[in-house]
């Protein structure tokens, strides 16, 4: 019989919290969830675009058919964009609107809300509105719960997801804050709009259908970072990202700027024209992936989502929230084994590192360690390319009356610019990195 209060405590209720709640208790353990926030969800913020296939595997189709989804992505846009134009591909198939690449964008006050009570289901219990202040230990350093104000309780394990800017990881597994290069800061305003109005903005052929856009270039004023916006049903998520270094220094745009330039943009501004601002928040994202990332274990501890750096960025492409399901699915799981088995000291809970290596999580992490550093130097592409292909598109497009050139006459000038070596030498970095 245990002499601990809880089998387990989980610290934070995002994604990978409750999960691991979850599964705990379908183990049939004692678990709580303490969240510093006012209930799931209230201090979380995300771009807004979760692929679904790590649900799939922690709920049946059944207990996923009232989560609070708002739109299924069927579009995707990627924008180079210059001060004034934006060069688009704009893609769509048949192949994003099949189950098992279906990824929706969500709001993630009333998903984490819905994700916490599915745990509270199967007899998680969560408490809100409590800061944990410490990590209780042993004479022999392990992790034996958690402080919270002048309450401790204690427990066979503790989880940590507490996010990316987390308070405990230096405790538990003495980790130290990653560089400021390896970190960016995300600002991002929900624009409340009729949903019939989103429906014919993006093309879409239903209110169900919605798209995603990301921004390279003028988004961010030429430094690295980009811009980003996601459909729900009823409003839009419209943001930036952009390098805390880089916005460090003294002739960079303060990001919020940046949000409302991008707001007035040409391309970005009749999407919203007439829309209502309803929700503002900022977050830090970790963007150094596998490089800047804690150990996940320690004697009584384990570490998931964002507090362990579970994070890409792609340029094209920014995913966090299926690795954090998936982490958080994987440390509920091998910590009811290791409580079952006796055993949760650093050594006992191993079984979750070595899960987590054999997923995607771990393998997609290793696989493009190298981009962080690539995106962090690729600074043509926040400034250069993106002028670059607008004035392409003036070659090709523009007619005033005067005689054409030849294609090659208008082209020349804008290739010298650019410089075809550079040219090169970017697409060879970017085929290695990716």
């Amino acid at each position: 019989m245990s002499d601990t209060d809880f089998d387990a405590i989980v610290v934070g209720a995002g994604l990978a919290g409750p999960v691991a709640a979850l599964e705990l208790a379908r183990a049939g353990k004692s678990v709580l969830v303490v969240e510093r926030g006012n209930f799931a969800g209230a201090k979380n913020m995300t771009g807004g675009r979760l692929y679904v296939h790590s649900l799939r595997s922690v709920f049946t189709d059944d207990e996923l058919a009232d989560a609070p989804f708002e739109r299924k992505i069927i579009r995707e846009r990627i924008s180079l964009m210059a001060p004034d134009a934006t060069t688009t591909i704009d893609f769509s198939s048949d192949a994003m609107g099949g189950e098992e690449t279906a990824s929706y964008s969500v709001l993630r006050a009333p998903f984490d809300q819905w994700l916490a009570a599915k745990a509270e289901d199967v007899g998680a219990e969560f408490i809100y509105g409590i800061p944990v202040e410490g990590l209780v230990k042993d004479e022999d350093g392990k992790v034996r719960g958690i402080r919270a104000g002048e309450d401790e309780i204690t427990a066979e394990d503790v989880i940590l997801c507490d996010g990316v800017n987390s308070l405990l990881a230096r405790e538990a597994v003495g980790y130290e804050k990653p560089p400021a290069s390896q970190m960016a800061v995300g600002v991002k305003e929900v624009l409340e709009l009729p949903a019939d109005t989103i429906t014919d903005r993006i093309l879409a052929q239903s209110d169900d259908e919605g798209a995603a856009w990301l921004f390279a270039g003028d988004a961010t004023h030429g430094v690295f970072g980009g811009g980003f916006m996601y459909t729900n049903r009823d409003s839009i998520s419209l943001g930036v990202v952009a390098g805390i270094e880089a916005l460090a220094c003294s002739d960079a745009v303060p990001v919020y700027q940046m949000l409302e330039d991008l707001k007035n943009h040409p391309s970005v501004a009749p999407l919203i024209h007439d829309a209502k601002v309803v929700e503002h928040s900022g977050h830090m994202v970790p963007e150094g992936g596998v490089n800047i990332m804690p150990p996940l274990t320690g004697d009584g501890v384990m570490l998931a989502g964002d507090s362990a750096m579970m994070c890409i960025n792609l340029g094209y492409m920014v995913r966090g929230m299926d690795y954090a399901i998936a982490a958080g699915q994987l440390a509920g799981q091998q910590a009811a084994r290791a409580i079952d088995s006796g055993d949760t000291s650093k050594a006992g809970l191993q079984g979750y590192v070595d899960a987590l290596e054999s997923t995607f999580v771990m393998e997609d992490l290793r696989r493009y360690k190298d981009v962080p550093a690539f995106l962090e130097n690729f600074d043509r592409m926040f400034g250069l390319y993106p002028q670059a292909a607008a004035n392409v598109m003036d070659a090709l497009f523009l007619i005033d009356g005067t005689p054409v050139e030849p294609l090659k006459s208008k082209l020349k000038p804008i290739i010298r610019k650019v410089g075809v070596m550079s040219a090169l030498k970017d697409v060879r970095g970017a085929l290695k990195a990716l």
